[in-house]
Protein backbone atom coordinates (compact mmCIF):
# COMPACT_ATOMS: atom_id res chain seq x y z
CA UNK A 1 0.00 0.00 0.00
CA UNK A 2 1.48 3.36 -0.98
CA UNK A 3 1.17 6.55 1.08
CA UNK A 4 -1.86 7.82 -0.84
CA UNK A 5 -3.76 4.56 -0.39
CA UNK A 6 -2.76 4.54 3.27
CA UNK A 7 -4.01 8.11 3.67
CA UNK A 8 -7.40 7.35 2.11
CA UNK A 9 -7.79 4.25 4.31
CA UNK A 10 -6.88 6.23 7.44
CA UNK A 11 -9.29 9.03 6.56
CA UNK A 12 -12.07 6.46 6.03
CA UNK A 13 -11.32 4.79 9.36
CA UNK A 14 -11.44 8.13 11.18
CA UNK A 15 -14.43 9.44 9.17
CA UNK A 16 -12.52 12.58 8.21
CA UNK A 17 -12.27 14.56 4.99
CA UNK A 18 -9.27 16.04 3.19
CA UNK A 19 -9.04 18.85 0.64
CA UNK A 20 -6.01 19.73 -1.47
CA UNK A 21 -4.52 23.01 -2.65
CA UNK A 22 -1.99 22.17 -5.34
CA UNK A 23 0.29 24.38 -7.34
CA UNK A 24 3.33 22.60 -8.82
CA UNK A 25 1.58 19.22 -8.75
CA UNK A 26 -1.28 20.56 -10.88
CA UNK A 27 -3.91 18.31 -9.29
CA UNK A 28 -1.81 15.13 -9.25
CA UNK A 29 -2.52 14.41 -5.58
CA UNK A 30 -6.25 14.87 -6.15
CA UNK A 31 -6.06 12.59 -9.18
CA UNK A 32 -4.19 9.91 -7.26
CA UNK A 33 -6.73 10.10 -4.42
CA UNK A 34 -9.68 9.83 -6.81
CA UNK A 35 -8.06 6.84 -8.52
CA UNK A 36 -8.95 4.93 -5.34
CA UNK A 37 -12.43 3.42 -5.23
CA UNK A 38 -14.55 4.97 -2.48
CA UNK A 39 -12.38 8.08 -2.14
CA UNK A 40 -15.47 10.28 -2.51
CA UNK A 41 -16.27 9.49 1.12
CA UNK A 42 -13.15 11.35 2.26
CA UNK A 43 -12.19 13.69 -0.59
CA UNK A 44 -14.66 16.49 -1.34
CA UNK A 45 -12.25 18.18 -3.75
CA UNK A 46 -9.32 20.44 -4.29
CA UNK A 47 -8.08 23.67 -5.81
CA UNK A 48 -5.38 23.85 -8.46
CA UNK A 49 -3.88 27.21 -7.58
CA UNK A 50 -1.21 27.59 -10.22
CA UNK A 51 -1.43 31.37 -10.29
CA UNK A 52 -0.95 33.78 -7.43
CA UNK A 53 -4.35 35.31 -8.23
CA UNK A 54 -6.05 31.97 -7.51
CA UNK A 55 -3.98 31.57 -4.35
CA UNK A 56 -5.22 34.98 -3.19
CA UNK A 57 -8.86 34.70 -4.24
CA UNK A 58 -9.70 31.10 -3.43
CA UNK A 59 -7.23 30.27 -0.66
CA UNK A 60 -6.88 33.65 1.07
CA UNK A 61 -3.09 33.75 0.66
CA UNK A 62 -1.85 37.19 1.69
CA UNK A 63 -0.46 39.36 -1.11
CA UNK A 64 2.12 40.68 1.36
CA UNK A 65 3.54 37.15 1.81
CA UNK A 66 3.56 36.49 -1.94
CA UNK A 67 5.48 39.74 -2.41
CA UNK A 68 7.90 39.16 0.48
CA UNK A 69 8.58 35.42 0.19
CA UNK A 70 7.28 34.32 -3.20
CA UNK A 71 4.75 31.63 -4.04
CA UNK A 72 7.24 28.86 -3.19
CA UNK A 73 7.62 29.52 0.53
CA UNK A 74 6.65 28.38 3.99
CA UNK A 75 4.01 31.05 4.66
CA UNK A 76 2.30 30.48 1.31
CA UNK A 77 2.18 26.69 1.76
CA UNK A 78 0.71 27.21 5.25
CA UNK A 79 -1.97 29.60 4.00
CA UNK A 80 -2.82 27.28 1.10
CA UNK A 81 -3.49 24.36 3.48
CA UNK A 82 -5.45 26.50 5.90
CA UNK A 83 -7.35 28.26 3.12
CA UNK A 84 -8.47 25.12 1.28
CA UNK A 85 -9.95 23.73 4.52
CA UNK A 86 -12.27 26.74 4.60
CA UNK A 87 -12.94 26.96 0.86
CA UNK A 88 -13.97 23.32 0.32
CA UNK A 89 -14.53 22.76 3.49
CA UNK A 90 -12.74 19.73 4.97
CA UNK A 91 -11.25 18.42 8.22
CA UNK A 92 -7.72 18.47 6.82
CA UNK A 93 -6.15 20.70 4.20
CA UNK A 94 -2.95 20.04 2.30
CA UNK A 95 -1.00 22.73 0.47
CA UNK A 96 1.74 22.02 -2.08
CA UNK A 97 3.84 24.71 -3.75
CA UNK A 98 7.16 24.27 -5.48
CA UNK A 99 9.35 24.36 -8.56
CA UNK A 100 9.07 21.21 -10.67
CA UNK A 101 11.34 22.39 -13.49
CA UNK A 102 12.92 21.75 -15.80
CA UNK A 103 13.93 25.40 -15.29
CA UNK A 104 13.72 27.53 -12.18
CA UNK A 105 11.45 30.55 -12.03
CA UNK A 106 12.62 34.17 -11.91
CA UNK A 107 13.23 33.94 -8.15
CA UNK A 108 16.33 31.77 -8.60
CA UNK A 109 14.93 29.16 -6.22
CA UNK A 110 16.19 25.72 -7.19
CA UNK A 111 14.29 23.16 -9.21
CA UNK A 112 12.98 20.51 -6.80
CA UNK A 113 12.27 22.94 -3.95
CA UNK A 114 8.79 22.15 -2.63
CA UNK A 115 6.97 23.39 0.46
CA UNK A 116 4.21 21.14 1.80
CA UNK A 117 1.75 21.95 4.55
CA UNK A 118 -1.00 20.03 6.30
CA UNK A 119 -3.61 21.71 8.46
CA UNK A 120 -6.34 20.53 10.84
CA UNK A 121 -8.06 21.77 13.97
CA UNK A 122 -4.99 20.49 15.86
CA UNK A 123 -2.74 22.94 14.01
CA UNK A 124 -0.68 23.35 10.89
CA UNK A 125 2.65 21.77 10.03
CA UNK A 126 4.92 22.84 7.18
CA UNK A 127 8.09 21.30 5.78
CA UNK A 128 10.59 22.12 3.05
CA UNK A 129 11.51 19.33 0.63
CA UNK A 130 14.17 19.03 -2.06
CA UNK A 131 13.41 16.49 -4.79
CA UNK A 132 15.49 15.35 -7.75
CA UNK A 133 14.51 14.12 -11.18
CA UNK A 134 12.41 15.17 -14.12
CA UNK A 135 9.40 17.46 -13.85
CA UNK A 136 7.10 14.43 -13.66
CA UNK A 137 9.26 12.75 -11.04
CA UNK A 138 9.36 15.87 -8.86
CA UNK A 139 5.58 16.21 -9.11
CA UNK A 140 5.06 12.52 -8.21
CA UNK A 141 7.45 12.76 -5.26
CA UNK A 142 5.67 15.90 -4.07
CA UNK A 143 2.23 14.26 -4.18
CA UNK A 144 3.49 11.19 -2.30
CA UNK A 145 5.27 13.36 0.28
CA UNK A 146 2.11 15.42 0.81
CA UNK A 147 0.12 12.24 1.51
CA UNK A 148 2.77 11.14 3.98
CA UNK A 149 2.71 14.55 5.59
CA UNK A 150 -1.08 14.43 6.02
CA UNK A 151 -0.69 10.98 7.61
CA UNK A 152 1.89 12.45 9.99
CA UNK A 153 -0.59 15.15 11.00
CA UNK A 154 -3.28 12.51 11.63
CA UNK A 155 -0.93 10.52 13.86
CA UNK A 156 -0.09 13.64 15.87
CA UNK A 157 -3.79 13.91 16.71
CA UNK A 158 -3.78 10.49 18.45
Amino acid sequence: MDKIEELVAELKARKLTLATAESCTGGLLGKRITDISGASAVYPGGVISYSNAVKRRLLDVAQEDLDAYGAVSEPVARQMAEGVRKTIPADIGVGITGIAGPKSDDTCKPVGLVWISASSDAGTIVREFHFDGSRGEIRAQSAAAAAGFALELLKRED
